[in-house]
């Protein structure tokens, strides 16, 4: 029985032993190897073992590039592996490349992948080039009239300034900004209208792809609408703001009227109670006259008589001026009874 678990036991660790040597040992890698006529030594697939790299990926893209002709060897393979690229994108733009008769060196197409971008489909549009569509762009011209105006810009990729080359975001950013100027320049918006390819010709004189990853290849319209009247909304926007103006300015004269105005009624008030305090004092002047003997009592009756005969005066002027007036209207005089 013992023996029996033995037995098992020295069976499975000779299995183990059989797979890790398979796997340190790739010998079928190395039969494919000496298949395609790119022989590797045994000891170099054991080497990328230990170091990490898988050695599948190494023999698959180094014998696509020597049946392609590619003059590539196992160290950059490796080294551009370890430094974090995509060998398989970039052996496939180099032949790519060879096949369109575009230069493309390995240093260049792996700093192309280094640097975060898609070398396959750098190429692919190098040789085909993209259509970028644009967003709507609003341009006002000089009458007023806003127009939307609509863009394809077709691209193709710059290999020597794929590194540290500006995107496709830039390329949108300066054609809207070359569409908005040309369309700014138009002193009518028919104009625009009616050539809109001088948006386009505009725009490409300038020179936008400076200092980009890609080189403009064409700007076409697409599609050009007309948007707001500007021009009008502005002026009733300034006229808005003269009327409250004009109105906050009235305003402002009424409240100093209004001011002005209770400041009289205040005043009307003041002369009014001095004129009741000194009507209030006249009696006790007259008693202080009394007791000092300044006034006689004949001299209070004259002064009262003359009083009263103004007083009557002036009810006779009355009564004669409401009768050059002519009498009041009387009423209608009533129906008769049915």
């Amino acid at each position: 029985m013992g023996a029996t678990i033995v037995a098992t036991i020295i069976f499975f660790i000779a299995i183990i032993l059989f797979f890790t040597f398979l796997y340190y040992f790739p010998i079928g890698m190395w039969f494919r190897t000496v298949a395609a006529g790119v022989p590797l030594s045994i000891g170099s697939l054991i080497r990328m073992r230990i170091i990490g790299i898988p050695p599948s990926v190494i023999v698959t893209n180094l014998v696509r590039a020597r049946k392609a002709g590619l003059p590539l060897n196992v160290d950059q393979l490796q080294s551009h592996y370890l430094a974090g690229g995509n060998i398989e994108n970039c052996v496939l733009a180099m032949i790519a490349a060879q096949r369109a008769q575009i230069p493309l060196e390995w240093q260049r197409a792996a700093a192309i992948d280094l640097a975060g971008r898609n070398v396959l489909e750098a190429l692919q549009t190098s040789v085909n080039p993209k259509v970028i569509e644009t967003p709507i762009f609003q341009g006002v011209a000089q009458n007023g009239i806003q127009l939307n105006v609509k863009a394809r810009i077709t691209v193709r990729s710059n290999l020597d300034r794929y590194v540290g080359g500006a995107g496709e975001p830039t390329i949108v950013a300066r054609v809207g900004e070359g569409v908005v100027s040309a369309v700014g320049a138009a002193l009518d918006h028919k104009q625009v209208l009616e050539y809109p390819d001088r948006i386009s010709k505009a725009v490409l004189a300038k020179g936008l792809d400076a200092g980009t990853a890609f080189e403009i290849v064409s700007i076409d319209i697409a599609d050009v609408d007309v948007g707001k009247n500007i021009g009008a909304e502005l002026q009733m926007s300034q006229a808005e703001a003269d009327r409250r103006i004009a109105q906050a300015k009235a305003s402002e004269r009424q409240y100093a009227a209004q001011a002005a105005e209770q400041e009289m009624k205040a005043e009307t008030q003041r002369m009014r109670a001095k004129v009741v305090d000194a009507e209030a004092s006249v009696p006790q002047a007259i008693a202080e006259s009394f007791r000092s003997g300044n006034l006689g009592i004949m001299d209070y009756y004259r002064m009262k008589n003359i009083q009263a005969d103004s007083e009557m005066r002036g009810s006779i002027s009355s009564s004669v001026t409401q009768s050059d007036q002519g009498p009041p209207p009387s009423a209608p005089p009533s129906p008769p009874p049915k």
